[in-house]
């Protein structure tokens, strides 16, 4: 088993709960109860749950990568989800930077999570590969 993907596919797993359990009543009764039109708010929660199933399949996914039977494949899975979840924490950062400044980084923190679950995939990628050497 590749302990730093499966370290990084512990850290998505928790990531994904904590957007779905945490993060879905917190954002699910504001977004609904919106002065929105009805279809801008659906669109906008039906984000929120895509999101949810990204964070999850990626998951899987690092898992996967992570069993000592990997592939070709699984690696090559394990280097695009990796720098999946360090795009999505660049883009909290430039939204944040962009459209707040530099304070909102402390306040939209998801990029914290994010990008050292990716990074810590490209090593466990990078691992796999002096493995194979």
């Amino acid at each position: 088993m590749n302990k730093i993907l499966a370290t990084a596919a512990g850290l998505a797993a928790f990531t994904a709960a904590l957007h779905t359990f945490g993060g879905t009543p917190e954002i699910e009764a504001p977004l609904l109860q919106a002065p929105l039109p009805q279809e801008i708010s659906l669109l906008l929660y039906t984000c929120w749950h895509l999101v949810t199933a990204a964070l999850t399949l990626s998951a899987i996914g690092l898992f996967i990568s992570a069993k000592p039977k990997h592939t070709v494949q699984s690696h090559y899975m394990a280097l695009f989800i990796s720098f999946m979840w360090i795009a999505f924490g660049l883009v909290f950062i430039v939204v944040d930077i962009t459209y707040s400044g530099l304070p909102m980084l402390l306040k939209l923190p998801q990029w914290i999570l994010l990008i050292p679950i990716g990074v810590l995939g490209l090593w466990g990628c990078a691992r796999l590969r002096m493995s194979e050497s």
